[in-house]
């Protein structure tokens, strides 16, 4: 269980990923830009981090945020080429790292935590996320998928759920123009976010009551 901060605001951590690839402005880091021009209210406190696309920094960075910051939610954000809805991920899963990153480095174990479950779902329903912003009307497609990719993403992904005990998510976005600005791009993780802590914060209440309860 993560702690709120001292002023009892949410703090929550994002992190977005650097080029890669054909992806030299990667959409990632255009849209949490976006988002933290938008803010998500003052009730919550905003960090922001970018993740160099290479495996040994990803196992040496993400538990150093969880313990430098202690945030109530992870929220990674992602670009897919082949995507071209705003899709959340369900779940980080252990196995298949075959591709090479940034620094053409490959785990020899082609998994991220040796001995670790096979899949890790996150804690919030990222179905319910989808149908609450969609009918917000944002102005964005939003999907759910149960395969970050078994790259850098998913890696990363799973690590934090591991981390956490599931208190991770992680969202992936097409590229700029295909077929959405960095503006809109931003709107819709505002609307993703906000949903996202409404059903933690319903969750937490549920758990106090049943604490209560017995």
């Amino acid at each position: 269980d993560l702690p709120r901060n001292q002023t009892d605001s949410m703090m929550i951590n994002m992190s977005r990923f650097g080029p890669f690839g054909e992806h030299t402005v990667n959409a990632s880091w255009v849209a949490v830009q976006e988002l933290k021009k938008l803010g998500l209210g003052s009730e919550v406190d905003l960090h922001v981090s970018e993740v160099p696309v290479e495996y040994q920094t990803v196992q040496s960075l993400v538990p150093s945020l969880w313990k430098q910051y202690r945030p109530l939610l992870v929220v990674h954000v992602g670009v897919s080429g082949m995507a071209t809805t705003v899709t959340l991920e369900k779940c980080g899963r252990n196995h298949g790292y075959k591709g090479l990153d940034n620094s053409s480095f490959c785990p020899d174990s082609q998994c991220c935590i040796v001995g670790g479950p096979d899949c890790i779902d996150s804690v919030i329903d990222m179905e319910s996320v989808c149908k609450r912003v969609t009918a917000s009307g944002p102005g964005v497609a939003v999907s759910v998928s149960r395969d970050a990719g078994r790259y850098l993403c998913d890696f990363t992904y799973y690590t934090s759920l591991y981390l956490s005990h599931g208190r991770s998510a992680f969202v992936h976005v097409p590229p700029l123009g295909k077929p959405y600005s960095g503006e809109d791009l931003g709107r819709a993780l505002q609307a993703i976010i906000r949903e996202m802590l409404e059903l933690l914060d319903q969750a937490e209440e549920k758990i106090h009551c049943q604490q209560h309860f017995h």
